[in-house]
């Protein structure tokens, strides 16, 4: 992470007033929040629609910050500790970040997409580490905040940094692009998440086409060949970096030849390799992620031997397609991080493709940040479920009540009660039955899987 004097901190974001007595002091890492303040840290308040950081800074010093950045238009700044004074504290994190980073001289991959994005991240971070000192996202850290803390984390020696670009709307990934500069932006699907903001699958490809921004004309743009509005956007933009896309399709660049489960994971090839590559996470859509991942890593000339080895040895994010058992042996596909009709979609061909099991059960929670169409897409998802292939649905939510009513599952009941839910799920299920459970995040589904764990 960042170690730097506070004199050569007050340079790189032309700040102002640090006091002569306190330049040599050396800070050790950057916070925004004043309740994770180790020692020597540099606290950055940040103006926030209900919460001001600056009402904090004392309590930062007192935890033990080297320092503070104060935004130069707020009244009480202290006196007698070691202060940096900004015009704006949020575009001097920004700015503190692009400068370590362009100090480091390492490259950058940014990603981005309505699905898939961690899991891409976790799967190229793991590839990219058989052969480069990487330093990735940690959890979600991917919004104008995030990132640019992400980048003050970085060890000195990194030779590559993997980061996540998330989006509230239009502009923002933009604005991430611009800061970070990727040597190679990816792009995993376009879905529906956000779509309450931005109101169609065609603005959210516009937002996340964003990311290739502060790609560089001899940069690399990976992306997703299946999705025609990925082709509308390269078409209107004309651009001159590289591409290479990846997909189910043959006419992409890397598709999977042969794709299958093995266990508790996936089994594919590719042209390009005579390897057979096995990913320790379940899903055709993970299968696609760790394409795009195989396409960065041969940019970067790791060889196919090393990103086998790479994809052994991953570890996923929680909450994404985590296998586990219940206490009556049941097993559980745990996809409980987020939810939308693509992903849903998804996990539901994953449990289609799964054999040997007496009872398929699945359970959905409510799609949030849908939008208008949210009773639409809550509806489709119900009446999409194939009743040849699923024995047992329920629900769980408000909007899923949707789902229930044009199911055609023989099995389909709603809940309101998670309790209920957990209960009904332990008595009609068993070692020889496989479970997926999957809802957006709000709606924390993983408390069913707790209570069967109990």
């Amino acid at each position: 992470m960042i170690k730097k004097t506070l004199k050569e901190i007050q340079e790189m974001v032309d700040g102002s007033e640090l006091e002569m007595r306190f330049e040599d002091l050396v800070i050790c890492g950057v916070v925004i929040d004043s309740r994770a303040v180790t020692e020597g840290n540099l606290y950055i308040p940040i103006i926030g629609e209900r919460v001001d950081g600056h009402s904090f800074a004392s309590q930062a010093m007192v935890s033990g910050a080297g320092g503070i950045f104060w935004q130069k238009d707020i009244p009480g700044m202290p006196r007698d500790v070691p202060v940096i004074v900004v015009d704006d504290t949020k575009k001097a994190l920004q700015k503190l970040a692009i400068a370590y980073k362009d100090e480091l001289e390492m490259k950058v991959v940014g990603i981005t997409g309505s699905n898939g994005k961690t899991s891409t991240k976790d799967i190229l971070a793991s590839i990219l580490s058989t052969t480069y000192k990487v330093h990735k996202t940690p959890g979600n850290f991917n919004s104008e905040f995030g990132m640019p803390l992400t980048l003050l984390m970085a060890p000195p020696d990194t030779e590559i940094a993997v980061l996540e670009m998330g989006m509230r709307g239009l502009g923002q990934i933009q604005l991430l692009s611009d800061m970070a500069k990727p040597d190679v932006s990816v792009i995993t699907c376009i879905g529906e998440a956000h779509i309450e903001d931005l109101g169609s699958r065609e603005n959210i490809s516009i937002a996340k086409f964003e990311i290739t921004s502060g790609l560089s004309e001899d940069g690399l743009f990976v992306y997703h060949g299946d999705e025609p509005l990925l082709d509308a956007r390269i078409a209107e933009a004309n651009p001159v970096f590289k591409m290479i896309s990846f997909g189910e399709d043959a006419r992409n660049d890397y598709y999977p030849t042969s794709m299958g489960v093995d266990g508790n994971g996936m089994v594919f090839t590719i042209a390009q390799s005579d390897l057979t590559f096995n990913l320790s996470v379940l899903g055709k859509h993970n299968v696609m992620n760790t394409l795009s991942a195989i396409a960065v890593a041969r940019h970067f000339d790791v060889s196919f031997e090393a990103i086998k080895k790479g994809m052994a040895q991953v570890e996923m994010s929680k909450m994404r397609m985590d296998v586990s058992y219940a206490k009556n042996g049941l097993m559980i596909i745990d996809d409980t991080y987020n939810s939308s009709p693509t992903s849903v979609r998804a996990t539901l061909d994953l449990l289609y493709s799964l054999t040997g099991y007496e009872k398929k059960i699945v359970i959905l929670a409510d799609m949030l940040e849908l939008g208008d169409e949210t009773v639409r897409y809550h509806a489709e998802i119900g009446a999409c479920i194939d009743p040849e292939q699923i024995d047992v649905l329920f629900t769980y939510g408000p909007l899923s009540e949707h789902t229930a009513e044009f199911s055609k599952v023989p099995l389909t009941q709603h809940f309101d009660d998670k309790v209920d839910l957990a209960k009904e799920l332990a008595r009609l299920s068993g070692e020889k039955d496989v479970c997926l459970i999957k809802g957006s995040r709000g709606m924390a589904l993983e408390d069913v899987i707790e209570k069967l764990a109990n």
